[in-house]
């Protein structure tokens, strides 16, 4: 039974996507845990840390979908610890070559570094959905470009402008919005795996060529130095996330407010079915509108 309102099968679209609740479930999360494990195997047994064979067969027989999350969670409840219950299961999965599962790594090791696959996952549907919408204002702008409106500042009328010029500011940041995304992705999707306290030592001196590859194999990118203390990368990806649901946001107040019935400038799509009322049939609420604010605040606080 769903808990949270982005698993509400009623509610939930309101607040998230199948495919970013996709990314995000716990199965996803358990995936991209053992991808990170099969991914350290495969690069140990290449650089002869643990035998080739033994490499082999993890990567053969591991298989993150044939694991039970019920047991995992059952046994993570015991353990007090988010990850031992996974190694546990992968190592009964794949046989005797399971006590070379997780050799040379920490936990946050595979934590982190999982979950940088999966913002890797949500960012390339970040970036084409900020495409999409710098591509709708493009051809709303060109459109709109010679249709006159009131400027307004401060909520009065002030002097004559367009629509166009309206979307086309918007558009400004939008393009701005995706250069951001485009400088930020080599610094937020790398991984690392460098034991506890970053030193390497159970993989001794061929520690950093066992993680570059092992990353490599995972197509994130490599640190300079360990980063298990260091939290800037997922913050660096919060603000930028920010920074593009502020300009959704102040997009869904403006036509929010265009759209009052004492204005009528701009109306939100009414399509077969929808409802603005339960007892009012005339209304045409700005449900979508008012969403993109709502969903605006909790990310700018």
């Amino acid at each position: 039974m769903a808990s949270h309102v982005l698993d509400f099968l009623v509610l939930g679209n309101n607040f998230s996507t199948p495919e970013m609740r996709s990314i995000w479930s716990e199965q996803n999360r358990l995936e991209q845990q053992v991808a990170v494990e099969v991914a350290l195997a495969k690069a140990e047994g290449e650089f002869g840390v643990i035998p080739t064979q033994v490499a082999n067969t993890i990567v053969k027989k591991a298989n993150a979908t044939k694991l039970s999350l019920e047991k995992i969670a059952q046994e993570a409840a015991v353990a007090r610890h988010s990850l031992m219950s996974t190694i546990n299961a992968l190592q009964k999965q794949v046989g005797e070559a399971g006590q070379f599962i997780h050799y040379g790594a920490t936990t946050q090791d595979i934590v982190d570094t999982a979950t940088v696959l999966q913002l890797k996952q949500s960012f390339a549907i970040i970036e084409r959905d900020t495409k999409l919408v710098a591509c709708e204002l493009k051809k709303l702008a060109k459109q709109y470009q010679y249709l006159p409106m009131a400027g307004r500042t401060h909520g009065m009328q002030a002097l004559p402008t367009t629509f166009g010029f309206k979307l086309a500011v918007w558009l400004d940041e939008f393009i701005r919005h995706l250069q951001r995304l485009s400088e930020i992705k080599q610094r937020v999707l790398v991984g690392n795996i460098s034991g506890a306290i970053c030193t390497y030592a159970s993989m001794g001196k061929l520690g950093p060529q066992v993680e570059a590859r092992a990353l490599t194999i995972l197509g994130l990118n490599t640190p300079n130095i360990g980063w298990q203390a260091a939290r800037d990368r997922f913050s660096e990806y919060a603000s930028v996330i920010a920074l593009i649901s502020g300009t959704l946001g102040k997009m869904g107040n403006e036509f929010y407010n265009l759209m009052r019935t004492e204005i009528n400038e701009v109306e939100e799509p009414f399509s077969d079915g929808k409802i603005g009322s339960t007892t009012m049939p005339h209304k045409r609420n700005p449900a979508a509108l008012e969403g993109l604010a709502s969903l605006t605040a909790p990310l700018l606080k």
